[in-house]
């Protein structure tokens, strides 16, 4: 496994990471427990050492608790992020509405995450989404603070605005900047990217593959569970999928001529794009893993990254990639 640092902050992380987001929620039934720990430590031993959990994944906290279990005889070995941010109940974990980055409240999440991942102090906190009613430089502060209580190491934000990142940069260096991005969903190429490489902050893409899209397994004939996020995303709807499947032709025709997966193409282009770029594909099953790792193999020559530019300018994906309430809650 190839590693990498996150923009001019030192942290250095396996080139590829690990969304867990699935393992506790958002895509299918809630996969076993146990088969889950068992992948979190199969990835290590395989040389990812960057792992991705937040406070809400799941009911009652359950995926930041799956991670600390899971990552707890490596915590040397490995970096772990986590997310804060909404108005949770401290006790249950149960969703109260809204976002809540009160410094106070801040300080009261840290204290729950660091007891469920099992650690002493938290390599990298994200604030979740942008509160609209808390000043960035307010959160900002409060985890400087954190940072130098020895609580956390590393802050960094999610889909906030090019804006946004500077003002916190400005009393807090953020250290990455997590969004939604690959080759479906390129709106942080906007603003977002060129401000991260100006201040020197690493870019973590979630969602690089698209939440399953562009693996090429998915069609108009699938049908999601009323539980799976996607049944409600536009881009799903099967007339939308239907019309996307050109972006997936594009990854097979590239993936033919480099002996690899369409996945591991739309990996290998956002690893070809910038060394501060690493993304964190989620999965839940072990074949799927050494696929996505498998990337790091996968060589994209100038002239590759100019033919997959030039086909997917001409591509116009349908749908939108959040249904309206949730997408009004980021920053970009």
């Amino acid at each position: 496994m190839q590693t990498r640092k996150l923009g001019n902050s030192g942290l250095e992380v396996s080139a590829i990471g690990l969304g867990c987001m699935g393992m506790s929620r958002a895509f299918e039934p809630i996969p076993d427990r146990q088969e889950m720990i068992s992948l979190i430590r199969t990835a290590v031993e395989r040389g990812v050492t960057f792992f991705d959990t937040a406070e809400v994944y799941g009911s009652a906290y359950a995926n930041e608790k799956l991670v600390g279990e899971a990552l707890e005889p490596f915590r040397e070995q490995v970096v772990i992020a986590t997310k804060f941010g909404f108005n949770l109940d401290p006790i249950t974990g149960v969703n109260l509405g809204g976002e809540n980055s009160q410094p106070g409240h801040i300080k009261q999440a840290v204290e729950g995450s660091l007891k469920r991942l099992r650690v002493d102090c938290i390599d990298l906190y994200y604030q979740h989404r942008v509160d609209p009613n808390v000043p960035i430089e307010d959160v900002a502060g409060a985890v400087k603070d954190l940072i130098q209580a020895g609580k956390v190491k590393h802050f960094g934000l999610s889909e906030s605005s090019a804006q946004t990142i500077r003002r916190a940069h400005a009393v807090q260096p953020v250290t990455a900047v997590q969004s939604e991005y690959s080759l479906w969903y390129r709106r942080p190429e906007d603003e977002v990217l060129p401000t991260l490489e100006e201040l020197g902050i690493g870019f973590v893409p979630y969602s690089p593959l698209g939440k399953g899209f562009l693996t090429g397994k998915i069609d108009e004939s699938v049908t999601f569970q009323n539980s799976d996020l996607r049944s409600r995303i536009p881009r799903f709807s099967a007339e939308n999928i239907k019309e996307n499947q050109v972006m997936v032709e594009l990854l097979v025709k590239i993936a033919e001529k480099k002996n690899a997966t369409p996945a591991q193409i739309a990996l290998a282009w956002l690893l070809a794009l910038k060394p501060w770029i690493v993304p964190i594909p989620g999965t839940t099953k072990p074949m799927r893993f050494e696929e996505n790792i498998g990337a790091i193999t996968v060589e994209l020559s100038s002239d590759d990254l100019r033919e997959i530019e030039s086909a997917a300018s001409k591509i116009k994906i349908q749908g939108a990639r959040y249904p309206e309430d949730q997408e009004k809650k980021t920053g970009l």
